[in-house]
């Protein structure tokens, strides 16, 4: 294999599939064992896994775009949720497929 061949095999993981894990489960682990923190942990985890995906495959622009735009998704959620009245897991699951679409239109499509 040549190395532009590995890098390629290296990256093909989707970052989408992080950012949904890192909203999706940060929030379940959070409600399912009371432990906030730990929901946290996960979603930092999630972002910074998929923040140095889309450092390598697109460049700092559009991870700091990206980011910006995960990070939103986490508040929206909130808002959603404790502001509008929408049942948490709605709200959560409503965020997730609208940041982990733009994230793979943006960051993972070829």
């Amino acid at each position: 294999m040549t190395t532009s061949t590995l890098a390629r095999a290296r990256t093909r993981f989707p970052s989408a599939a992080l950012v949904a894990v890192g909203l999706a489960a940060g929030f379940g682990l959070a409600q399912g064992t009371g432990i906030r923190a730990l929901g946290g942990a996960v979603f930092a985890l999630g972002g910074l896994g998929a923040a140095w995906l889309w450092v390598q495959r697109r460049g700092w622009a559009v991870a700091l775009g990206l980011a910006g735009l995960y990070v939103a998704a986490f508040v929206l959620a909130h808002v959603l949720a404790i502001g509008v009245g929408l049942p948490a897991w709605l709200a959560v699951s409503l965020v997730t497929l609208a940041a982990a679409g733009v994230t793979f239109a943006v960051a993972d499509r070829a």
